[in-house]
C-alpha cells in the first residue's frame, strides 16, 4: 500500500512540473518560436509584403530574369525561393533597409526599405512567419547559416555604427 501511495506522489509531483513547465517546453519544441509571433508576421505579411511576393510566399513570375526596367522581380519566399540561404542578419537587413544597403554598387530594387514602416519586432515577426513555412531542411540550413554569421560577428571587433544582432 504505502509503495502505490508513493508512486501516485510521484506522479502527481511529475505531473504538476509539467504542468508548469509546458508552454516552455512546447516553445522550445518549436524552436522557439510562438504561434503569436508567427501570427503577427503573418497579418503584416499578407498586408505589407505579399503584393509583392505572393500571398502563398511564391514571388512574381520569371523571378530570376529582369523586368523590363532592369529590376528584378519580387523572388518567392518559399522553399523555391532563396531566402533561406540567407542568415538573419542579412534578411532582416534587406527588409529594414532595403536590398541595396546589402548588394550595394548602386542595385535598384522595387523592394522598399521598411525602416519607418515597421518595427525591428514586426520585421522579425515577418521573418519568423516566412521561416516557419520552409520545410526542416531549410530551416536547419538557414539556422545554420545564421549561427555562422553570429560567430562572425561575435568575433569581430566592436562597430559602433552597427547594431550586431539580429535576434531572430
Amino acid at each position: 500500500m504505502k509503495r502505490t501511495s508513493v508512486l501516485f506522489s510521484m506522479l502527481g509531483v511529475a505531473a504538476v512540473v509539467l504542468g508548469f513547465s509546458w508552454p516552455w517546453l512546447a516553445n522550445r519544441m518549436a524552436g522557439g518560436v510562438s504561434a503569436a509571433t508567427v501570427a503577427l508576421g503573418k497579418t503584416i505579411y499578407a498586408e505589407r509584403c505579399a503584393t509583392c511576393h505572393g500571398a502563398n510566399l511564391e514571388g512574381q513570375r520569371d523571378w530570376k530574369s529582369p523586368l523590363l526596367s532592369g529590376r528584378m522581380p519580387a523572388p518567392p519566399h518559399d522553399a523555391s525561393g532563396h531566402s533561406w540561404h540567407h542568415p538573419d542578419g542579412v534578411l532582416f537587413r534587406v527588409t529594414k533597409e532595403g536590398p541595396a544597403a546589402v548588394v550595394g554598387g548602386g542595385y535598384e530594387s522595387d523592394m522598399p526599405a521598411f525602416a519607418g514602416v515597421m518595427t525591428d519586432e514586426e520585421i522579425r515577426a515577418v521573418l519568423t512567419f516566412i521561416k516557419s513555412t520552409w520545410p526542416e531542411r531549410e530551416r536547419q540550413y538557414q539556422a545554420e547559416m545564421s549561427r555562422r554569421e553570429q560567430a562572425r560577428l561575435d568575433r569581430a571587433p566592436p562597430n559602433p555604427s552597427s547594431t550586431g544582432k539580429h535576434g531572430l
